[in-house]
């Protein structure tokens, strides 16, 4: 789950930039009728919050519209698998979150993420948040290993379910670190925050954005992040791997299409995509989600989704989940 968040400024794309990039060179007659974006997940959540302004600056630059569909399920199984099966004709997108590699490695879904879908463009990144109640006593990363030794067992961590996507990061941890911390699902990231809050649990690695009241409300204290790349205007706290431990950790966004999208198509894009990153408003939608922008190339996106794959798989096998 390794990554290097880089540091990219927010500047305005100049006047010129636009133009070059609106009269760059697409496959002839595409689009001529609306293109579908499926984000697999009810309406409203992080996804929906990537995808809706995007989808609004693509329908300007390209001139059809640019649909949002919604199809859950599965933890996103369905949508994603929808879109694996769909024509590679440019006409059917996807916008999900990393938890495509989370579902890849615990379920053993119908589709290769990995062959069955073409990376289209990374769009944001985001840290977790470690948190503790306030009057919690661990203050650093070292104290949290060094109380998990001293009691093997003792710290209980909280996830949004089994399988999800800050389950498998927070076992990661457990490997990284040499600890013990005992999982406890929940039904969600509210319910957990609650137990949290109340120091039913002693920890949870989770977004900044699904915990900014509580933090605001001083009812959770940060410990650190899990990777650089703070969004503006989160408070400061020091990585896990900046307090001496070998461990990144993060959520990202991405836009994929089916696997065999014309290569012309593909880039042209990716290049739209990435010039739609450099608007400042566009980047205050990302911020609101807790995440930066972070463009990329096909070939980057590309490798980076396979160690990605990768990290989930091992990590999955290593601490054994979904078989206890």
């Amino acid at each position: 789950m390794e990554f290097r968040f880089g540091r990219r400024s927010l500047l305005a794309a100049s006047a010129g930039l636009a133009a070059t990039g609106a009269a760059s060179a697409q496959p002839e007659g595409w689009p001529t009728r609306p293109v579908r974006i499926v984000v697999p997940f009810t309406p409203g959540g992080s996804n929906d919050a990537m995808a809706r302004p995007l989808s609004e600056r693509l329908q300007a630059r390209f001139g059809q519209p640019f649909v949002i569909e919604n199809r859950p399920g599965a933890g996103s199984a369905v949508g994603v698998n929808a879109v694996a099966q769909s024509p590679p004709d440019g006409y059917t997108l996807l916008v999900t979150t990393s938890s495509v590699t989370a579902i890849a490695a615990v379920q053993g879904t119908s589709f290769d993420a990995a062959k069955d879908l073409d990376t289209v463009a990374l769009l944001a990144k985001s840290p977790l948040v470690v948190l503790v109640p306030p009057g919690s006593p661990i203050r650093t990363m070292q104290d949290l290993v060094r109380m998990d030794r001293e009691k093997p067992g003792s710290i209980h961590y909280a996830s949004s379910g089994p399988g999800s996507t800050t389950h498998i990061m927070q076992e990661l941890f457990n490997l990284r670190a040499g600890t013990q911390m005992v999982h406890v699902p929940y039904r969600g990231t509210a319910p957990a925050l609650t137990d949290l809050v109340a120091g039913r649990v002693q920890v949870m690695f989770t977004t900044i954005a699904s915990a900014a009241g509580q933090i605001r409300g001083n009812l959770l204290r940060i410990v650190a992040y899990t990777d650089e790349g703070r969004p503006p205007g989160t408070p400061e706290a020091p990585t896990v791997r900046e307090q001496g431990i070998n461990y990144e950790a993060g959520i990202w966004w991405g836009l994929f299409g089916p696997h065999g999208l014309p290569p012309t198509l593909r880039q042209n894009l990716n290049e739209a995509v990435n010039t739609i990153l450099k608007d400042p408003a566009f980047a205050r939608y990302l911020a609101n989600e807790g995440a930066v922008p972070a463009p990329v190339t096909t070939a980057e996106f590309d490798r980076f989704l396979r160690s990605e794959l990768a990290t989930m798989r091992e990590t999955v096998s290593a601490a054994h989940i979904g078989t206890n």
